[in-house]
C-alpha cells in the first residue's frame, strides 16, 4: 500500500514537473508576428534632396533658420563628419540601401535606360527595406525613388517595400506640379497640373500620404523612409512660402528655364523661376514644416518613445534652375557642390532623434556614411547583416557606447572625367580625370587642419599617397551592367 502511495506520489510530480515545463515552453514560443513586431522600434530615415552641410541653421545658417529640424538637434545627437552614399541622388540610394559604397553597389550613377528610365537596381540588391521586412516590418517610401521604373527589377515593391508612394523617375522629381505620381504600381493622375496647371504640389501630397502611413501602422513596427524631393531643383513653391521671404535676400537671381510650351515642360527641365532665392528659402522652410508635422505625428500617436527619427541629404548643394549656395553658405566652410568629391559633394547634416535612448544635445565626430545605415538598423532589429556591407553599424555611436572605426571610407563617380576619393582619418584624397588617366596624380588634404580642402600636401607625405592609391584600386569592382549604363550617356 505505502509502496503503490509512493508510485503515486512520484507520478503526480512528475506529471507536475510536465505541466510547468509545458507552460514554459508555450510562454517561450514565438510571440504573434503583431507581438513581435512590437517588440521593435519603428524607424523614420528622413532624406532631403540636394540640402548641403551648411543650408541648417543647427550647421550656422545664418539667413533663415530652421527651427523644426534644429529640435532634432537639441533633443538628439547631431553628426559632424557623415558623408552621403554619391555626390547625386540615385547612386548615394543604391549606397544607402545596400550598405555598400560606390565601388561596389548595383547603381553607380545617375545614368538612365531609353526604355526604362534611370538605371534600375538588379534582383541580386539586397536592401535594408527587404531585411527589415523580413524581420516583420511594414515598409513604406514616399517621395523620390529614382533606382528603377516599375517595368524593371528596380521598382520599390521588388525591392523590399510594401507602399510607395511619389516619383518613380528621379528625373520627373525636378518638377513639383507633375503630371503624375506613382502608388506602387498604379500612375496617379493629377488633373490639377495639366498643362501649365498648378493645382497640386507634390511635396505636399507625398507629406500627407507619409503621415497616414504612419497613422496606418502605428500599432505596429514600421520603416518609413521619407525621401523628400525638397529642395533640390527646380525652385518652385506655392506663393505662400515665397511670399514670406520675397525681398529679403537682395539682389534676387532670375532663371530662365522651360516654359509650357516646351517639349521638356513637367518632363524633368527646371520651370523659370524670378525670385530665386526667395524660392530656395521657402522651400528649406516649408521641409522644416513637414519635419516638425511629422514628429509631432509621432508623439500624438504616443509612439515617439519607441521611434528612431533620422534625418539627413542625399548629397551637397546644387548650382541648378538658378540655386545659389554661395549666397546662403549652403556647403558651409566645405570646397565644393554636388557632382564633387571635395567634402561639400558629399559630406551632409545628419541629426539622429530616440527620446531616452540617444542623449539630447549632443554631438559626434565619428566618420560615418551611407552604407553604414543597414548595418546600423540590423544592429538595432537584432538581425545578421549581410556579409558583403561595406558600412559598420554607428549605434553605438547613438547609444553611447564603444564604436568600431572605419579603416577608410571610398566614393567613386562616374561624370566630368571619373572620380575617386578616399577618407582615411584625418587624411582625403581625390582623384580627377581618372577615366583619360587611370593614375592621374592624387590630391591630398589634412582635413584636421585643412577642413576647406585648400593645401593639397600630395608632395609632402608620398607614403599616404601611395596608400590611398591602393585603396583606390582594392576598393573599385567592375561591373559589366554598369558600364553598359554608362555607355548609354
Amino acid at each position: 500500500m505505502l509502496e503503490s502511495m509512493k508510485i503515486r506520489k512520484e507520478y503526480i510530480m512528475v506529471r507536475v514537473l510536465i505541466i510547468i515545463l509545458l507552460v514554459g515552453l508555450f510562454s517561450c514560443k514565438p510571440k504573434t508576428d503583431k507581438t513581435h513586431k512590437l517588440e521593435h522600434p519603428n524607424i523614420v530615415y528622413i532624406l532631403a534632396d540636394d540640402l548641403g552641410y551648411g543650408d541648417l541653421s543647427c550647421y550656422g545658417q545664418q539667413h533663415f533658420q530652421t527651427p523644426n529640424i534644429d529640435r532634432l538637434a537639441q533633443n538628439g545627437m547631431r553628426f559632424t563628419q557623415h558623408y552621403a552614399g554619391s555626390t547625386v541622388c540615385s547612386p548615394s540610394r543604391s549606397a544607402l540601401l545596400t550598405g555598400m559604397h560606390t565601388g561596389q553597389t548595383f547603381v553607380r550613377g545617375n545614368q538612365r535606360m531609353p526604355e526604362f528610365g534611370n538605371f534600375p537596381m538588379n534582383d541580386q540588391s539586397l536592401t535594408i527595406a527587404e531585411l527589415l521586412k523580413d524581420a516583420g516590418y511594414v515598409t513604406g517610401i514616399f517621395g523620390k525613388w529614382g533606382l528603377g521604373m516599375n517595368n524593371t527589377s528596380g521598382a520599390p515593391n521588388k525591392q523590399g517595400f510594401d507602399e510607395f508612394f511619389g516619383y518613380a523617375s528621379q528625373t520627373l522629381a525636378h518638377n513639383y506640379y507633375p503630371f503624375h505620381l506613382w502608388h506602387n504600381n498604379q500612375k496617379v493622375v493629377l488633373e490639377g497640373n495639366e498643362g501649365a496647371g498648378k493645382g497640386v504640389y507634390a511635396p505636399t501630397l507625398i507629406h500627407d500620404q507619409a503621415i497616414s502611413f504612419i497613422e496606418a501602422n502605428k500599432d505596429t513596427s514600421f520603416f518609413l523612409f521619407y525621401s523628400t524631393p525638397l529642395p533640390h531643383a527646380e525652385l518652385d513653391v506655392p506663393e505662400e512660402y515665397i511670399q514670406k521671404f520675397r525681398g529679403k535676400y537682395l539682389p534676387e537671381v532670375s532663371y530662365k528655364g522651360a516654359e509650357p510650351d516646351h517639349k521638356q515642360f513637367k518632363q524633368g527641365d527646371y520651370c523659370s523661376q524670378d525670385e530665386a532665392h526667395a524660392a530656395f528659402a521657402g522651400m528649406v522652410y516649408l521641409l522644416d514644416i513637414q519635419v516638425g508635422e511629422l514628429v509631432k505625428k509621432l508623439s500624438e500617436l504616443g509612439i515617439a518613445d519607441n521611434t528612431l527619427v533620422i534625418f539627413t541629404s542625399d548629397n551637397g548643394p546644387h548650382r541648378e534652375g538658378g540655386a545659389d549656395p554661395d549666397y546662403f553658405d549652403g556647403n558651409g566652410v566645405l570646397r565644393g557642390y554636388k557632382r564633387d568629391l571635395y567634402e561639400g559633394g558629399i559630406r551632409v547634416p545628419m541629426l539622429a532623434f530616440w527620446p531616452g535612448k540617444i542623449e539630447a544635445n549632443t554631438s559626434s565626430h565619428h566618420i560615418s556614411a551611407f552604407w553604414d545605415v543597414l548595418p546600423t538598423f540590423c544592429e538595432l532589429v537584432g538581425i545578421e547583416t549581410p556579409p558583403n556591407v561595406n558600412g559598420i553599424s554607428f549605434l553605438p555611436t547613438l547609444t553611447g557606447r564603444d564604436q568600431k572605426l572605419h579603416e577608410h571610407l571610398y566614393w567613386e563617380f562616374h561624370e566630368q572625367g571619373g572620380k575617386q576619393a578616399v577618407r582615411m582619418g584625418k587624411w582625403k584624397g581625390v582623384r580627377l580625370n581618372m577615366q583619360n588617366n587611370p593614375n592621374a596624380p592624387i590630391e591630398l588634404y589634412n582635413l584636421e587642419i585643412d577642413i576647406a580642402e585648400q593645401n593639397n600636401v600630395a608632395n609632402e607625405y608620398p607614403e599616404i599617397v601611395s596608400r590611398i592609391s591602393e585603396i583606390m584600386a582594392k576598393e573599385h569592382t567592375r561591373s559589366n551592367e554598369f558600364s553598359f549604363a554608362y555607355e548609354l550617356k
